[in-house]
């Protein structure tokens, strides 16, 4: 690990603790055999059938703990915020895990009526420039029954916030924040369902900050709407940014231009929860509104909502917090590696609890792709050292220029995402940029292939 921006799977848990040496080697063992090829089942990416086996042993020992795991990866991430020197951004989101076909699991559970699986709810700090340094919370929930009909729609209203569904973020802003150093400041970043008056009050508590996209038309001290004000206002600047593509619009990523208005609000606490007496009564607010100007034909234009605790007293400020909403779509593409490149809706194991556990461990995987995607365009001029061993940069080196002669010298990271991305798809022209998320991680399981055979490349 180089200035806290590098992962590297072996260094990342030496300092995990399940009461037993073995246990503890044969853990670390396991999540390099995984990461080395994160899209093939356990029998598919072990040495031999020795080696599944002793991860099958593994995963059935009760001393293998989840929470021990999420704790040293914690530990972890946390070292790296403190050595990046940059405000964290701390985005959650939740993805929903199919299993439909498990339906003999052992705990199995509803994500919808009709289908089984679990929803997987995750924090990942990310740097300011946009940079995935690890997982600062993650817990899991499904239903027990397909659709809950024995309560009416105004019961379901009155119901304390920790029966509902949505306690997940503000459970998961305190566990994500909780024993944070006082000179780390941290920005917790959700899309619209995180928009809620609870949330907004726990932050506020805490002295923590929050950007949130607005999804209700919250009503001022002053009984006026929001979003209603805050169009009325006059644009006081317009930015460019990268507008992250949109799969299920079939939308490619573009540079759109928006306009910016801000002002502050003094938001009520909403009537339903007026019985909450620990609730603030009010929360002063900035509002910030980005709108794009002329998207291309056919594609609905952006417009975003965002409110945050922080004062936004001029467009540069503003401009600022619309940049570091960009980077909540980190959260997208960690739950796209996860889903796509480890594959973790194939796993086959017989109860919740292992299936939950695999998934936090395929987490830190997709954390260590995204961080190696990133890295490269962020700081180029790193060393490859900061992820790879010698071997592992010189078959690297040979396989992607097809020689034998090996360089003596380490080259630069992005020279080694690069050469991934020569090995994960087809070797493109110089103006097509670094390679994504997916041809990263398809390049590392090419590498992990040809490193059993480096004698003959080296």
């Amino acid at each position: 690990m180089v200035n806290g921006v590098g992962l590297n799977i072996g260094e990342e848990f030496t300092d995990i603790d399940f009461n037993s040496i073995r246990l503890e080697k044969r853990f670390i063992k396991t999540m390099e055999t995984l990461a080395g090829q994160p899209d093939k089942s356990i029998w598919s990416c072990s040495e031999n059938r020795a080696e599944a086996k002793a991860i099958y042993r593994l995963l059935g020992n009760d001393g293998l703990r989840r929470e021990e795991v999420l704790r040293t990866h914690r530990e972890a991430t946390i070292k790296r915020m403190i050595e990046s020197k940059q405000t964290i951004l701390a985005a959650q989101d939740t993805t929903s895990l199919n299993y439909n076909t498990r339906e003999k699991m052992e705990g199995i559970g509803y994500i919808s009526d009709k289908t089984l699986g679990v929803n997987i709810h995750s924090c990942i700090a990310v740097t300011t420039d946009g940079l995935v340094l690890g997982l600062l919370a993650q817990s899991s929930y499904n239903r027990e029954q397909a659709k809950d009909d024995s309560r009416t729609h105004e019961s379901k209203k009155v119901r304390s916030l920790e029966e509902k569904e949505s306690y997940r973020w503000v459970e998961t802003f305190e566990t994500s924040t909780a024993d944070l150093p006082e000179d780390v400041k941290v920005i917790t970043v959700c899309d619209r369902e995180g928009d809620m008056y609870e949330l907004l009050d726990a932050v506020e508590a805490k002295k923590q900050l929050f950007l949130i996209r607005v999804a209700q038309n919250r009503i001022t001290v002053d009984n006026q709407k929001i979003l209603d004000m805050i169009r009325e206002k006059p644009c006081i600047g317009r930015v460019e940014i990268t507008i992250p593509r949109d799969s299920r619009k079939n939308v490619k990523e573009r540079i759109g231009t928006l306009q910016i208005r801000c002002d502050r609000f003094d938001i009520k606490r909403p009537s339903i929860l007026n019985k909450v007496k620990t609730l603030k009564n009010s929360i002063e607010v900035w509002v910030i509104h980005a709108k794009e100007e002329n998207p291309p034909d056919g594609v609905e234009p952006i417009e975003w909502f965002l409110m945050t605790n922080e004062p936004v007293e001029n467009f540069e400020s503003a401009y600022e917090r619309v940049c570091y909403y960009t980077h909540r779509w980190k959260i997208e593409r960690f739950h796209f590696v996860l889903k796509s490149g480890c594959t973790v809706e194939k796993l086959q194991e017989r109860s919740m609890d292992r299936t939950t556990l695999l998934v936090l461990m395929y987490s830190v995987i997709a954390v260590l792709i995204l961080n190696i995607t990133y890295i490269a365009r962020i700081h180029p001029e790193l060393s490859c050292t900061v992820f790879f061993e010698e071997d592992e940069w010189k078959v690297l080196y040979c396989a992607a220029n097809k020689t034998k002669e090996a360089p003596q010298n380490p080259y630069s990271i992005q020279e080694a995402v690069t050469y991934l991305g020569w090995l994960g798809g087809p070797k493109g022209a110089p103006s097509d940029g670094l390679p994504g998320v997916k041809t990263i991680w398809i390049g590392l399981d090419k590498l992990n292939t040809l490193l059993v055979y480096k004698e003959w490349l080296v």
